[in-house]
């Protein structure tokens, strides 16, 4: 049987494409700048604020702060439930992050306390 292609094939050794360092930089430098822009070009920016989720500007101090303190206690819990299904380090991880979470709803409790002494 005759082979069509000879083995392996007959190709040129030169590419028409030589590579050129200093080209292959100046793009590598623009992909970088555009994927990736420095911290100055970050703070530059204008920021623009987000509507998509908002705190109502006429709530009260303590309205705020009775929400968060309800919240940091919720996500404790959801914490806790986690905890129960976990086993080394990703267990004391999460327990770290409940102590942190502890110490901010304390820290929030103390602001109501402030806000509205107990009697």
């Amino acid at each position: 049987m005759f082979k069509i292609t000879p083995n392996p094939p007959d190709t040129d050794p030169v590419s028409p494409y030589e590579p050129d360092s200093k080209k292959l930089n100046e793009a590598a430098e623009r992909a970088l700048n555009f994927h990736f822009p420095s911290n100055a070009d970050i703070k530059a920016t204008k920021r623009t604020r987000s509507t998509l989720f908002s705190v109502d500007p006429a709530a009260t101090t303590e309205t705020l702060a009775v929400f968060l303190v309800e919240t940091l206690a919720s996500v404790d819990v959801m914490v806790h439930q986690l905890v129960d299904h976990l086993e080394g380090e990703s267990r004391y991880a999460l327990l770290g992050i409940s102590n942190s979470i502890m110490v901010a709803e304390i820290t929030a409790n103390r602001v109501l306390d402030t806000i509205d002494p107990p009697a």
